[in-house]
C-alpha cells in the first residue's frame, strides 16, 4: 500500500508541476537529460582515470584468498539445461567449492536430473529437492538452500549459465575486502547472434556493463544482475538474506547491502554466458517483472535510501541519479498526454507537441550513442558496425522501455501484487538449431525435386 501511495504522491506532482508550468517542462526535461549525460561523462571519465592508475601501478591480488563457496543454482522446469549447466560449473578451477542444485516445485524431470548428477558426484554436488507446498519465487529458493549451505561466500547461477573455467577465480579477490559485500560478473547473451531480438539484449547488456563500470569507478550503487553474483555470507547474513516477497531478487537485495553501508563491485573482465529471448512476447514479459522490481524496490526503500547513516553520499547521489531514469519517460508521457487533452479542447496548438516529440528522439539519440560506444569498447565491433547496431537497439529500448514505464505505473497504482517468478523458458537454442537444420533439408530437397522435374 505505501509504495502505491507514494507513486500516486509522485505522479500527482509531477503532473500538476507539468500541467502548471508547461512553457518551461521542456527546458526542464532538458535540463534532466543534460544531467544524465554529464553524469555519464563524469563516470567514464573517472573509469579511465582509474584504468590508468592501475596500469601504472597495477593491484596487488591476494592469491592466499581462497574462502569457501557453495555455488547455487535455482531451477524450475529446467530439464533441458540444468545437467550441462552444472557439469560447466565443476570444470571451474577453483579450489574450495560445492554446488547446491535446488529443483524449485518442477513438473518435468529437473529433479530427476539433479538426484542423478548427485549420485554422478556425491563429493561435490547437493541435490535439493522442494516440497510442492514451498513458498514460490527464486529468493525463497535460495533462502532455503542457505540453511544448509557452508559457504563462506555464495554464488549464484541461473539453471542456463555457463561459464569459463577461471570464473570464480578471477571473481573471488574482488569480494576480499572488507567493506565488499557482493560482486557481480559482466553478462553477454551467447546465442547473440540467432536473431535482431537475441542480438539487442546482448547489446544492452553491454550498455549495461559500461554503466555498472562507471558506476563502480565512483564508487557508486552498483547492482547485483541474478545471474553470476557472487556475496559474502556475513553481507547476507546482515541484511537478513534475500527478500521473499519481491519479484526482483538481485535488485532488492543490491538496494539493501548499500543501505546497510556495504560496497558492491563489477567485474568487467569476467563473465557469465546466458541464454537471450527469441521471441518478443516471452521477452517483454521478462522485461515487465525486471522493470516492474525496479520500481517497487525505489519506491520500497525510499525512506531507507534518503536517511541510511551507513549509506555513503557517493551512492546516494548514483542512486538518486539512476532514479532519474525512470522520472524522464514518466515525464514525457505525461507531458504528451496533458497537451494532448489541451489540444482536444481547443487550448494549445499542435505544433506545441513537437517540443516533447524532439525530447523524445534526444534521448532516442543518448541511447544511441551510449551503445556506440559500449560496443565499441566492449565487443570491439568495427565503427560501421556499431553504428547500425545501435540505431536498432535504441529503438528496442525505446519501444520496451516508454511503453513499459507506463503499464507498470498504471499497475502498481491500481493492480495487486503478484509474486510470480516470472519463468523464462530455456532451452530454446537446440531446438531452434533442429528447426533450421529441417528447413535446410527441405530447401535442398525442393531444389533437387526442381531438377529432376526440369529434366
Amino acid at each position: 500500500m505505501k509504495e502505491r501511495i507514494l507513486l500516486f504522491i509522485i505522479v500527482l506532482g509531477l503532473t500538476a508541476f507539468i500541467y502548471i508550468f508547461q512553457s518551461y517542462t521542456v527546458w526542464g526535461l532538458a535540463l534532466l537529460v543534460s544531467l544524465m549525460a554529464l553524469y555519464a561523462i563524469f563516470t567514464n571519465v573517472a573509469y579511465k582515470i582509474k584504468q590508468r592508475k592501475e596500469q601504472q601501478t597495477p593491484i596487488a591480488k591476494n592469491e592466499n584468498y581462497k574462502p569457501f563457496v557453495s555455488i547455487m543454482i535455482p531451477a524450475h522446469d529446467e530439464e533441458s539445461v540444468i545437467g550441462n549447466t552444472v557439469r560447466t560449473v565443476l570444470n571451474l578451477d577453483y579450489p574450495n567449492f560445492e554446488v547446491i542444485a535446488i529443483d524449485d516445485r518442477s513438473t518435468d524431470n529437473t529433479a530427476a536430473v539433479l538426484l542423478d548428477l548427485e549420485k554422478e558426484y556425491p563429493n561435490k554436488v547437493k541435490a535439493f529437492i522442494r516440497p510442492k507446498d514451498a513458498f514460490p519465487g527464486k529468493s525463497a529458493v535460495l533462502n532455503d538452500a542457505l540453511a544448509f549451505a557452508k559457504g563462506e561466500a555464495i554464488l549464484v547461477f541461473d539453471a542456463d549459465a555457463t561459464m569459463e573455467p577461471d570464473f570464480l577465480t578471477n571473481l573471488v579477490y574482488e569480494l576480499e575486502p572488507k567493506d565488499v559485500g557482493a560482486v557481480q560478473a559482466r553478462k553477454i547473451v551467447r546465442n547473440k547472434d540467432m536473431n535482431i531480438l537475441t542480438r539487442c539484449q546482448n547489446n544492452e547488456m553491454t550498455m549495461d556493463t559500461h554503466f555498472q563500470v562507471g558506476r563502480d569507478s565512483v564508487k557508486g550503487a552498483v547492482e547485483l544482475r541474478g545471474n553470476g553474483e557472487l556475496i559474502k555470507r556475513t553481507a547476507l547474513e546482515d541484511i537478513g538474506g534475500w527478500n521473499n516477497y519481491t519479484i526482483t531478487d538481485d535488485l532488492d537485495m543490491s538496494t539493501r547491502l548499500h543501505i546497510k553501508g556495504w560496497d558492491v563491485r563489477f567485474c568487467a573482465n569476467t563473465a557469465v554466458y546466458e541464454e537471450g529471448i527469441m521471441y518478443l512476447f516471452p521477452l517483454y514479459k521478462q522485461r515487465r517483472r525486471w522493470l516492474e522490481g525496479t520500481i517497487r524496490r525505489y519506491l520500497e526503500y525510499f525512506w531507507d535510501i534518503l536517511t541510511s547513516k551507513k549509506m555513503s553520499m557517493r551512492v546516494r547521489l548514483d542512486m538518486i541519479a539512476y532514479i532519474s531514469e525512470f522520472i524522464m519517460p514518466a515525464w514525457f508521457i505525461i507531458e504528451i498526454g496533458i497537451l494532448l487533452f489541451k489540444i482536444c479542447l481547443k487550448d494549445a496548438q499542435p505544433h506545441i507537441l513537437m517540443s516533447s516529440v524532439i525530447m523524445g528522439c534526444i534521448i532516442g539519440l543518448g541511447f544511441m550513442m551510449a551503445c556506440r560506444y559500449s560496443l565499441r569498447r566492449y565487443d570491439n565491433l568495427p565503427r560501421w558496425d556499431a553504428f547500425i547496431q545501435s540505431i536498432y537497439t535504441s529503438v528496442y529500448l525505446l519501444l520496451i522501455w516508454f511503453p513499459l514505464v507506463l503499464f507498470i505505473g498504471t499497475k502498481i497504482l491500481f493492480m495487486k501484487k503478484d509474486m510470480n517468478w516470472g519463468k523464462t523458458a530455456h532451452g530454446l537454442i537446440q531446438h531452434e538449431h533442429a528447426i533450421q537444420k529441417a528447413k535446410e533439408k527441405i530447401r535442398k530437397a525442393k531444389e533437387e525435386l526442381k531438377k529432376l522435374l526440369a529434366k
